[in-house]
């Protein structure tokens, strides 16, 4: 799970500072006049176009691992594009997304996340704000990716599914 407001308006792993973000957002108000004045949003480039054979050097865990699956042959998909406008994050920054999580409740959570994710505190933050019935699932040595399509090691939990839809959804 991402926290895909958060992530804008705090950073990946909570380390944007106040001027940092308040950077952002003049970047990005300004770059909403210049798609006015074309007449069309920037996107900018997203993956590659056609499947890599390889995780180029340099990239950071993050982006390594998001590389891994959706630049190569595992997830690759040509009409996939990985990229929000230039200004996307703006929309996200004012309005987080996990404000109401605890009005869920009456109705159950089930949080599933890789032991090894770089994404779990997403997850883990979400679950403690959420309201019960709630659960939280670790899956063992599984990453972000893993849970997209089970990973090297399978590791889709398809019983815990199977376990909580047919208890929940009646």
């Amino acid at each position: 799970m991402y926290d895909i407001s958060g992530m804008f308006r705090d950073g990946f792993g909570k380390t944007l500072t106040d001027e940092q973000r308040d950077a952002m957002l003049v970047q990005m108000a300004e770059q909403r006049w210049t798609d006015f004045e074309n007449g069309t949003p920037l996107v900018p480039e997203g993956f590659l176009r056609t499947p890599a054979d390889s995780i180029p050097e340099g990239l950071d865990p993050v982006m390594s691992e998001f590389f891994e699956y959706y630049a190569m042959k595992r997830g690759f998909h040509i009409n996939a594009e990985a990229s929000f406008t230039a200004t996307s994050g703006m929309s996200f920054m004012n309005f987080p997304l996990m404000n109401y999580i605890e009005s869920i409740s009456p109705r159950p959570l089930l949080f599933i996340i890789g032991e090894n994710a770089h994404s779990r505190y997403y997850s883990e933050d979400a679950y403690e704000r959420a309201a019960e019935p709630k659960e939280l699932y670790i899956v063992p040595n599984a990453r972000h990716i893993d849970l997209y399509d089970g990973g090297d090691n399978d590791c889709i939990p398809f019983d815990k599914l199977e376990g909580f839809f047919k208890e929940y959804l009646k």
